[in-house]
């Protein structure tokens, strides 16, 4: 028979690992919110001008008609796939500084077409890439 009282010993919480995890999910919910702000600036952006700047560059035309078919200066690819694309844009800007891209393109092409002239011009590191437009007159 055991006749000694028992030894109660003192109960202890440990917080530790409470803290932690309040912590954590603290840091999850603040990187996990959005904040919508909306914008409060106004932009007046500039209009273009009709008078033509000058360009002291050389320029590279890439045309493209209305079923799709990409010219170099005046020169056809075989199709319109990325690599040709830059393949044979690649050959034309060889040693050319910094040249102009301009992108004659039909108004019933294709946005994928023009994709991927701009996307093998961004391949390329070309950056002064422009479309040529027709002046219209305001109604």
């Amino acid at each position: 028979m055991n006749f000694r009282p028992d030894r109660k010993e003192d109960l202890e919480l440990n917080i530790t690992p409470l803290v932690d995890v309040v912590f954590l999910l603290l840091i999850f919910f603040m990187v996990s919110t959005t904040f919508d702000r909306k914008s409060e600036i106004n932009i007046s952006l500039p209009r273009a001008s009709e008078a033509m700047k000058e360009i002291n560059t050389d320029i590279v035309n890439i045309s493209v008609d209305n079923r799709g078919s990409i010219f170099i200066d005046d020169v056809p690819l075989v199709n319109s796939q990325l690599i040709t694309i830059r393949e044979a844009l690649g050959r034309k800007v060889e040693g050319i500084n910094e040249p102009a891209i301009v992108i004659n393109a039909d108004e019933n092409t294709t946005h994928q077409t023009i994709v991927k002239i701009l996307d093998a011009a961004r391949q390329l590191a070309l950056s002064r890439v422009t479309f040529a437009t027709l002046i219209t007159e305001e109604e």
